[in-house]
């Protein structure tokens, strides 16, 4: 039997009281009312609502061992990245990786593996495999539903994966950035439950009136806590938190979960519906086996030594104490699925001859803009115009030795060198952007050489993080890929890059199912459209 004393935050009674929390084997017992000398908090454990573990460059395992020490003892996982890249295999993997976490990982079926038919992937998950993987068990849900044209033309096979995750009685979650009016209309009354793609408030506000549940993400790229977070006090019953896509360094600098949680009170937020939305509200979602700080409870709950900063003292996982454990030591994994050959300078060349239409990032979000870009005259190879910040981005197909396809960007603030990376949502295809080709050439091969890498080239050297789990993860600890990512980061601003996390917004590039404007398999991709963009011709 175990005994925890302090000051108790009763989420549901909405009361603060000192007392005794006392744990038999892995169960809350009792929660006793007695006075006591601690001034610590006894609150329950955090929950990242929806979280594509492998956008940490870690493994189950390794991201587990991280954020259980953010006051996080949960999450609710969604592995279409690994499921792009290796199908079903990867997702087992996922799963059987997530038995050595310290926290409890919770996986959602992806549904849209590849993306699009546009999208060529190392993968697939059809509407048959939906079908097995929901009746074998074990599933919380069904991933977010990115092909919204195929539930709103009714395409049969999204929806036979949509009857069959309303037939076994799991949510659905949903992606769609700033569907409105009879369409979003549509596509929540096929039983979409969710959404973390909300970029304005209106968005959110009119999504919630449809019934939906909003995810408040914050992430490495998309920081969408400020916009929305009036919803923390107009709709607490309908909020949660998430962080999506989120690096290992952000995590360990406390900007996690426990940061938006920390972050809503400081902005005065009710201290009861901002706990409630950080756990009750994803554990009750998802219909999670997860403690929630009662009599009979599994003993999931975190001491904190205020109520103002939450910094975690002990963090209760099934009633074993998880913060005095040592950190993970990482094991050999071999998993990975990667085809290309080393590419040469007359690979990346392109001529440009009169207007084109150009990606325009927009920093914090993953949305991006058409920019029309004029050359000053006509260019048999244009590399780039640091002048007017457009630099040259490539996309390559990693699994069939693709021909690149090469297309410009502005946003990045790049002067010199490139960045390339196998991390490129949600095929993990080779994406890189780069002021000269030889850089680009650099960069681009020592990701194929490592057979799935992040590398900067800066000054004719290269600095390379190796992904060797599926060419989009590490096998190393948290702490040391923390460490590892920070600095070729540190690296990657050499180039003039200003972006907070210039790798991350780099893979959401040739997401073609995040507006307006990405790059993949023919070139530039609209998404109003819904098609590819002819080379040269403007939208």
């Amino acid at each position: 039997m175990q005994i925890v004393r302090g000051n108790i935050v009763d989420t549901e009674r909405r009361e603060i009281f000192k007392g005794t929390v006392v744990i038999a084997d892995g169960i809350i017992a009792d929660i006793r009312r007695e006075d006591n000398e601690e001034d610590s908090y006894i609150i329950p454990g955090f929950v990242d609502a929806h979280v594509h573990i492998e956008s940490s460059l870690l493994t189950p395992a390794a991201f587990g061992d991280l954020v259980s020490r953010c006051g996080v003892v949960a999450v609710v996982a969604d592995p279409h990245e690994i499921a792009n890249v290796m199908g079903r295999e990867g997702v087992e993997f996922m799963r059987q990786d997530a038995v050595q976490s310290p926290i409890k990982s919770y996986f959602t079926i992806p549904s849209s593996v590849p993306a699009t038919p546009f999208d060529c992937a190392g993968g697939v998950i059809d509407a048959e495999t939906v079908a097995e993987m929901v009746a074998s068990g074990g599933y919380v849900g069904l991933s977010e539903v990115m092909n919204v044209p195929g539930v709103l033309f009714e395409d049969a096979e999204v929806m036979a994966k949509l009857s069959t995750a309303k037939a076994h009685n799991i949510p659905i979650d949903g992606h769609a950035p700033l569907l409105h009016g009879e369409s979003l209309a549509k596509y929540v009354a096929s039983g979409i439950s969710t959404d973390h793609e909300c970029s304005t408030l209106e968005e959110a506000k009119e999504k919630i009136a449809l019934g939906m549940k909003i995810l408040i993400r914050e992430g490495s790229a998309a920081h969408n806590f400020e916009t929305l977070k009036e919803l923390i006090a107009i709709a607490p019953h309908r909020v949660m938190f998430c962080s999506d896509d989120i690096h290992p360094d952000d995590i360990v600098a406390g900007r996690y979960i426990n940061s938006l949680v920390t972050r809503a009170l400081k902005d005065g937020y009710n201290l009861f519906d901002v706990l409630r939305i950080a756990s009750h509200n994803p554990i009750e979602h998802y219909n999670l086996p997860v403690g929630l700080l009662r009599v009979g409870d599994r003993a999931d709950f975190q001491v904190v030594a205020d109520l103002i900063t939450l910094t975690p003292q002990a963090v209760y996982i099934d009633g074993k104490e998880q913060l005095s454990t040592p950190h993970l030591v990482p094991k050999e994994i071999q998993i990975n699925n990667f085809n290309h050959q080393s590419i040469s300078l007359s690979d990346l060349k392109r001529a440009v001859h009169a207007p084109i239409d150009i990606i325009s990032v927009r920093a914090g979000q993953l949305i991006t803009d058409i920019e029309r870009y004029t050359p000053s005259k006509d260019i048999a190879n244009l590399e780039s115009d640091i002048k007017h910040d457009v630099a040259k981005i490539v996309y390559i197909n990693r699994y069939n030795n693709g021909v690149p396809q090469v297309a410009y960007c502005s946003g990045f603030g790049m002067q010199c060198g490139a960045i390339a990376s196998s991390i490129a949502h949600d095929s993990h295809n080779i994406i890189a952007i780069g002021c000269s080709d030889a850089a680009l050439q650099q960069a681009i091969n020592a990701v194929i050489e490592n057979s799935g890498a992040l590398a900067v080239s800066v000054n004719n050297t290269c600095s390379v993080l190796p992904l060797p789990v599926g060419g989009i993860m590490s096998n190393k600890s948290g702490m040391e890929i923390a460490t590892r990512y920070q600095h070729i980061c540190n690296i990657s601003k050499e180039t003039g890059c200003h972006l907070h996390s210039p790798f991350m917004t780099l893979s959401f590039m040739s997401l073609v199912v995040i507006p307006s404007i990405k790059i993949g398999e023919k070139g530039l991709f609209s998404y109003d459209k819904f098609d590819w963009i002819d080379a040269g011709a403007s939208l």
